[in-house]
């Protein structure tokens, strides 16, 4: 069975969430299933990765889109280092920046994405058993397959949708259909929803099945769905939810590259201080203290806006008997706040931007992981932290429900219901109460790294999704 995974995402070629973690990793676990040939098809960026591997064209053509007629260039990285093949999509103006999003012209660029692809494949008649979509950046994909006349060659290949964050959905103006490969337009139902272009509503209504990134966000999408909860109602009969999972590989703190100091489940109490200690030493904080961390956006879905409140209360109200460090970037207001409060408190430290040597670091050292998330559709901070021996503290949504269980009812974590100040800093003081008691702080610390996220089970659970 061939698959192409298509994203805009892929770690460690590109990454800004999740979504480049979950790419880099299931094609590389399902091809260790036999007769599985998974593969990724993404953007060009310029970025390191490009330049540090050797690729080769193996396709060199041209699209129209609207009344421009752009080059469309597929490159292959020659040595499957990623544990599959790698093929980057380069269209001059469009796709060959240097990230993957924020800028003006989006729409095109993820419309020449996804219309090269399709022109690839079709005239090269290469054709795969699943199409595997990935977030609304490809979400039209299973309408073009099916109603375009252009690719006619791959009509009936089965398409699959994963739903990463249905919080963005790449909605655009019907003015955009001009620069669509052609098809017969009273099919145009099938791409609208309350008057706009929606691809993710798209990819629901075309796709053979749709996935989500838990089963607990599935059942949120229900009810929340940013508009689309009557759609995804009417469509249950082919969804899905699927945890992730992580790369063991990556995420290994035996053999993990990334940490000052490697460790098992054997040495793990004695080790994980000795990372503390350089990374509080790094900081300027006290290794002796309870060490609280947060990576990630500073975005509000991820409770990032709460953070200023979090730190002033925690420290306070904890007569400084609390470490905190935050590494992230986003929102502007909570980078500036973050910076305030850095040069305010000696027991709070801060490292604005996107840094995953840094975030090994401090996955590998502190004793607690925040995660105050309003909408979390997996979550892969908690599963890389119990990894590596850290406690979650968590809100009690999405993935994070099924993944992290409170302590007092037999889990190794700390929920809290509601992500406001209130219900965190309270989550924070029982955190604070179990680090007193050592012996329930080491065996949360051997506890949490004896879970299993790896993601053979997940990827078992798609092919046999792609089989039915």
């Amino acid at each position: 069975m061939t698959i192409f995974h298509l994203s805009t995402e892929c770690y460690p070629v590109a990454k800004v969430g999740g979504l480049a973690d979950v790419v880099g990793a299931l094609p590389k676990y399902q091809n260790k299933i036999k007769d599985i040939d998974a593969k990724v098809v993404m953007p060009w960026y310029n970025k390191h990765f490009v330049y540090d591997y050797d690729f080769e064209v193996v396709f060199d053509g041209f699209i129209h889109q609207g009344s421009n007629m752009l080059q469309v260039q597929v490159l292959k990285e020659t040595t499957n280092v990623l544990g599959f093949e790698l093929y980057m999509v380069k269209i001059p103006g469009l796709l060959d920046r240097e990230n993957p999003y924020g800028y003006q012209d989006e729409n095109f660029q993820f419309l020449a994405f996804q219309h090269g692809i399709l022109h690839w494949l079709s005239a090269m008649k290469i054709r795969p058993d699943v199409l595997h979509c990935h977030d609304y950046h490809t979400g039209l994909v299973p309408f073009m397959v099916e109603n375009c006349y252009e690719f006619e060659f791959l009509k009936g290949v089965k398409t699959i949708g994963t739903i990463h964050n249905g919080e963005y959905q790449g909605m655009m103006s019907w003015d955009m259909v001009s620069y669509m490969p052609a098809f017969d337009h009273y099919k145009w139902g099938l791409l609208d929803w309350n008057g706009f272009i929606n691809p993710l509503a798209s990819m629901i209504k075309c796709c053979y099945a749709f996935t989500t990134v838990s089963e607990g966000y599935l059942e949120e999408l229900f009810v929340s769905f940013k508009g689309l909860e009557s759609l995804v109602r009417e469509e249950f009969s082919k969804a899905y939810g699927i945890i992730n999972g992580i790369d063991t590989d990556v995420w290994n703190p035996e053999t993990d590259p990334m940490i000052d100091f490697n460790f098992t489940i054997k040495n793990a109490l004695k080790i994980k201080k000795k990372n503390k200690l350089k990374l509080c030493k790094e900081y300027g904080l006290n290794p002796e203290l309870p060490l609280f961390a947060f990576i990630g956006r500073f975005a509000t879905e991820k409770g990032a806006d709460l953070l200023p409140d979090v730190i002033w209360r925690s420290i306070k109200q904890s007569f400084g008997g609390l470490n905190i460090i935050v590494l992230g970037s986003g929102n502007e207001y909570v980078e500036r706040q973050m910076k305030e409060l850095n040069a305010v408190y000696s027991n709070f430290a801060t490292d604005i931007g996107y840094k995953e040597h840094l975030s090994h670091k401090i996955y590998a050292s502190a004793d607690f992981l925040l995660m105050p998330s309003r909408v979390e559709p997996c979550g892969l901070n908690q599963m890389y932290a119990m990894r590596y021996g850290t406690v979650p503290v968590v809100s009690y949504t999405g993935g994070l429900r099924d993944t992290v269980k409170d302590i007092s009812t037999g889990g190794s974590g700390l929920n809290f219901t509601y992500p406001g100040v209130d219900d965190i800093i309270h989550a924070m003081s029982r955190g604070l109460n179990i680090y007193k008691d050592k012996a329930q702080m080491e065996n949360l610390v051997l506890s949490n790294m004896k879970f299993d996220f790896a993601w053979e089970k997940s990827a078992e659970k798609y092919i046999a999704l792609y089989n039915q």
